[in-house]
């Protein structure tokens, strides 16, 4: 089934997303003007989910938003970094404490539409595949990715599928959906932007079959609190060189005769 035809399918099955525990994964720095909608949001999504944020020493009042939102049972779970340690260290220590057998990634600046999150999950629990990321450039883009991001956005996703060979459009997307068990076995070692491409690879090393899914995109301007700048760019190049050619490397995953949530 091509991408496109993904979006809106969620088989509804005994299998289907109805018994399936999702673990949103939400990390954030200096969010304060989002964060709240952002998460009441991703409550309103028709799965059960568990919400798991990290703030990364946040100085902005976030934290606070989150202590109340915690204390509201908005968020299941809140870490709490006590220093800035980047976006992919927030990551893994949410990886390591959640109970979903999925697991999604959720960006704190309402750039990503939590509404889409159900679409994500069609190909994973209808078993074509392990990994699902929402692709902004098979879905819709409102206001336009500013010209540059898209330039190196898309050399970026090129250089990566060279070395992994999955044809992706969209490799820097938060949305990634992965199924739990293999997430576990992945070593991730970036500390900031870098986990992108390294979680790319290291899926293509495991040999998961890897999906793409149109989302819609609503990107934002500097101005607007917009964090990823060139220089990250430039890092990345290093990351995806790094994580295909160097170690540690995922070894090739062996599926389950049966997934967690089916009966």
């Amino acid at each position: 089934m091509s991408a496109d035809l993904w979006k809106g399918f969620v088989p509804r099955l005994d299998s289907s997303r109805d018994a399936v525990l999702l673990s949103v994964v939400v990390p954030v720095y200096n969010e304060a003007a989002t964060v709240e909608d952002l998460l009441r949001r991703v409550r309103r999504v028709p799965l059960r989910v568990e919400v798991i944020a990290v703030d990364d020493a946040s100085t902005d009042g976030t934290r606070e938003i989150l202590r109340r939102l915690e204390g509201e049972g908005v968020v299941d779970r809140l870490l709490l970094h006590e220093r800035n340690l980047g976006k992919g260290a927030a990551l893994q220590n949410a990886f390591d404490v959640v109970r979903g057998a999925l697991v999604v990634v959720q960006d704190a600046d309402l750039e990503y539409d939590p509404q889409d999150i159900p679409d994500l999950l069609g190909p994973i629990l209808a078993g074509r595949a392990e990994a699902v990321f929402g692709s902004r450039f098979l879905g819709t883009v409102d206001p336009p990715h500013l010209f540059w991001h898209a330039l190196g956005n898309r050399l970026l996703t090129s250089l990566s599928n060279v070395f992994t060979g999955l044809g992706l459009t969209d490799m820097e997307t938060c949305y990634k959906v992965v199924r739990a068990d293999l997430l576990a076995t992945l070593p991730l070692r970036a500390r900031r932007f870098g986990i992108e491409p390294e979680l790319t690879a290291r899926l293509a090393q495991a040999k998961a079959r890897v999906r793409e899914v149109p989302i819609r995109y609503h990107g934002r301007s500097y101005s607007e609190g917009k964090k990823i700048g060139w220089k990250d760019g430039i890092a990345a190049l290093w990351h995806i060189v790094r994580s295909n050619l160097f170690p540690p490397r995922a070894r090739p995953w062996k599926r389950p005769d049966r997934a967690p949530w089916e009966v």
